[in-house]
């Protein structure tokens, strides 16, 4: 393999393409399906608010020339149109970090995950793979690879610095059945033997701390290194939905895949004599290494660092980030459950209904959905909010203002709202532990989870008489 040159890498690199073009699709879909309740005019976290209160040197965005809902739907229909097309092979050039970081940069809460860095990454260096009919860059593919070996060594740090359960091998006890959003099959996967959740554990931390030191070797360890991080990560794919994460981990794992290794599993045959790159193009990749290289630094020193940080970005175009997850894991899980009435004064023996969800656990007997690589921005930040208050003093009040006022775009993100479109007079929430039911509990009462009501989180709310919204806090 020549610094320029990677003949024996076309299909690695026909997968990279079509893969991050696959996830920006994904991205670009909940975009289009959630920005308005979440981020419009009318929306929890309003864009226009926040581009008028932060400039544009700390938080680069399409929107600080203009924002509108139309110009948002623009946008994202956009990355919708492109990223298709990217799929297909009809482009093999496109502006989607453009678009998406124009989306992300003003998104706050709702954009402030490791998976939303990661895509920026992705598709920035993706758009320095050049087209079919030339020979893949060596230097962009081992920069791809430099990119997996920060994701998942850091992710392996994380644990090791982190909760004492990952050092004695017990945090997947707890992991499957307090994750932010389980899957139809994490009720089975908490319940495997305790043994075989040591052996997650151990081989969790051959993916995370072995095999990306093997990732930048020569080949055949590179690809077998890449076989394993890909194979750990289809093992989360069907313990948790964790939005696009982990399918975009195995995408950017195959920079490691040589063209022996991909041919074997599928049907297509590379050109015989791709042209070189020429040299003007050379020139580009040796920047964009340099680039690389400089912005390196700060997440380099992170890793190394007692202190590390995770899912962090040093600089506002989010080209070179560092990662990690679940440095801690939660022992029991706490829901937040959304109630409403049509009672004008709500007492005792006031009758109060649930609103549902479309990923996040509610009614105990609904069996938990397959919902990644979609992401469920709303449901994964009440997550959060159940952890602490302090992650939902942004939006949760907005939240409830939108539930008594019944908006239409706000039901829309929610499985199901009480009273058939009525508009209630109070909401309430209240905070419930959650945990996974026995087998035998399963065999009897046909639920997944059972629930212990632990108090108010946020008692009954009514819009005042003027019209403005509730001002309390959640507790």
């Amino acid at each position: 393999m020549g610094w320029f040159s990677a003949p024996d890498s076309w299909l690695a690199r026909l997968l990279l393409q079509r893969g991050v073009a696959a996830v920006y699709l994904v991205a670009f879909l909940v975009a289009v399906n959630q920005f308005r309740p979440l981020l419009g005019e009318r929306g929890l976290l309003p864009v226009r608010r926040f581009v008028a209160a932060v400039p544009f040197r700390r938080s680069p965005s399409l929107f600080h020339v203009h924002y509108s809902d139309r110009s948002f739907a623009v946008v994202a229909w956009s990355g919708v149109a492109v990223s298709a097309a990217a799929l297909v092979g009809v482009v093999e050039r496109s502006p989607l970090w453009v678009l998406y970081l124009s989306i992300v940069n003003v998104g706050q809460a709702f954009y402030s995950f490791g998976w939303e860095t990661l895509l920026l990454e992705a598709g920035f260096l993706a758009v320095f793979l050049g087209p079919s009919r030339v020979a893949p860059p060596a230097a962009v593919l081992w920069l791809f690879r430099w990119l997996v070996f920060r994701l998942e060594f850091g992710a392996g740090l994380i644990k090791l610095r982190g909760d004492r359960c990952w050092r004695n091998l017990t945090c997947l006890y707890y992991h499957h059945e307090t994750q932010p959003m389980p899957n139809p099959l994490s009720w089975l996967f908490h319940h495997l033997p305790q043994p075989l959740h040591k052996v997650e554990v151990l081989a969790n931390y051959l993916a995370q701390l072995v095999a990306p030191v093997a990732l930048l070797g020569p080949q055949p360890v590179a690809g077998v290194a890449a076989a394993a991080v890909i194979v750990t990560q289809a093992w989360l794919v069907a313990s948790g939905n964790f939005s696009w994460l982990n399918w975009t981990t195995m995408v950017l794992a195959c920079s490691a895949l040589s063209d022996r290794m991909v041919g074997r599993l599928l049907p297509i045959s590379p050109p015989t004599a791709p042209h070189p790159p020429p040299g003007w193009y050379e020139v580009v990749v040796l920047g964009l290494v340099a680039l690389v290289g400089v912005l390196s630094y700060r997440p380099a020193r992170n890793l190394a660092s007692r202190r590390q940080r995770m899912n962090t970005s040093f600089e506002p175009l989010h080209l070179v980030n560092t990662y990690g997850a679940f440095g801690s894991v939660t022992r029991v899980r706490r829901e937040i459950v959304l109630e409403a009435t049509l009672d004008e004064h709500p007492g005792p023996d006031t009758q109060w209904e649930e609103y549902e969800f479309k990923g996040k656990p509610g009614d105990p007997h609904r069996r938990p959905p397959q919902v990644a690589p979609y992401h469920l921005r709303l449901d994964w930040l009440m997550w959060f909010a159940a952890l602490s208050p302090m992650y939902a003093e942004s939006w949760f009040p907005a939240l409830v203002e939108k539930l008594l006022e019944n908006d239409p775009a706000t039901v829309k993100l929610l499985r199901r709202a009480p009273f058939g479109g009525r508009p209630p007079t109070h909401v309430r929430a209240r905070l419930y532990e959650y945990r996974f039911t026995t087998w035998a509990e399963r065999r009897a009462t046909g639920a997944w989870w059972t629930r212990t009501l632990l108090g108010d989180y946020l008692p009954p709310r009514t819009l005042r008489r003027d019209g403005a919204a509730p001002t309390d806090r959640p507790r």
